[in-house]
C-alpha cells in the first residue's frame, strides 16, 4: 500500500481528504496532522510515501514545512490549499511538489493525482536505468486537475466505460465493453484507447487461429 499523511488545520476537511485517500485503491492513510509541527513530527515517525500538505497552518505555514521536509525527509508532497496567489504557486514549484490542488475540489481530482503518483512509481520501479524517453514520459505525463477528453468523448460515457473496465478482472475487448455499457463498439474502443494513451489502462494482444489479434484492455491498478 502507498502510505499517506494528511495535513490540514481544519478537522472536517482533513477527514474528507482522508476519506478520499481511503476510497482510492492501493492507498492508505497512516496519519493526520493539523499543525506544521505535527506534520514534521509524524513524517519523521511514520515515514509516509506521500504527504497531502495544506498551506494555511496555525504555526508553520505549509511552504516552510515543505522546505523542512525537502531538507530532512525522503517523501513526496502534493500541496492542497485555498491559496491562489502566484507567489505561493511559484514557491511550491521550487519546492518540488508533485502537484498543486486548489480547494475545494471533488474526489475525482485527488483520485487522478493519486493514481498518477502510483503509476509513476510503477514505471520507475520497472527500470534499471532511465533513458531520455523514459524521463520525458515521467515528467511529461502529469494529469490536469480536470481531465481533458478528446473531441467527441464525454465525461459521462468515460465514467461508464471506466466503471466497466475497472470491474473486469481479466480485462475486456472493445466488443465486450460495448455490450457491458450499451455504447457502440467503435465508441467503446475510442474510450478504451484514450485510457491507454493517458496511462490509465493497458492493452495486450490475444492471438487466435486466423485474422487480426484481439486487443484486450485492462485497467492499470496501483501495486499493493
Amino acid at each position: 500500500m502507498i502510505r499517506v499523511l494528511v495535513v490540514d488545520d481544519d478537522f472536517m476537511v482533513a477527514k474528507v481528504h482522508s476519506g478520499y485517500v481511503t476510497r482510492t485503491e492501493g492507498f492508505a492513510v497512516v496519519g493526520v496532522a493539523h499543525t506544521g509541527a505535527d506534520a514534521l513530527r509524524l513524517t519523521r515517525e511514520l515515514k509516509p510515501d506521500l504527504v497531502l500538505l495544506d498551506v494555511y497552518l496555525p504555526d508553520l505555514d505549509g511552504l516552510s514545512v515543505l522546505r523542512e521536509l525537502r531538507a530532512t525527509e525522503d517523501v513526496d508532497v502534493i500541496l492542497i490549499t485555498a491559496a491562489t496567489d502566484v507567489e505561493t504557486v511559484r514557491q511550491a514549484m521550487r519546492g518540488g511538489v508533485l502537484h498543486y490542488l486548489i480547494k475545494p475540489f471533488e474526489y475525482a481530482s485527488l483520485r487522478d493525482q493519486l493514481t498518477h503518483f502510483a503509476s509513476l512509481h510503477q514505471r520507475l520501479d520497472r527500470l534499471a536505468e532511465a533513458g531520455q524517453a523514459d524521463v520525458d514520459q515521467v515528467f511529461g505525463s502529469r494529469p490536469s486537475a480536470k481531465p481533458v477528453l478528446p473531441k467527441g468523448l464525454t465525461v459521462q460515457t468515460a465514467r461508464l466505460v471506466e466503471t466497466a473496465l475497472r470491474g473486469a478482472a481479466g480485462g475486456m475487448s472493445a466488443s465486450e465493453c460495448a455490450e457491458a455499457t450499451g455504447v457502440a463498439r467503435v465508441s467503446a474502443r475510442r474510450y478504451l484507447e484514450h485510457f491507454v494513451a493517458t496511462g490509465k489502462a493497458e492493452v495486450t494482444l490475444k492471438y487466435g487461429g486466423t485474422g487480426r489479434p484481439e486487443r484486450r484492455y485492462l485497467w492499470s491498478r496501483p501495486r499493493n
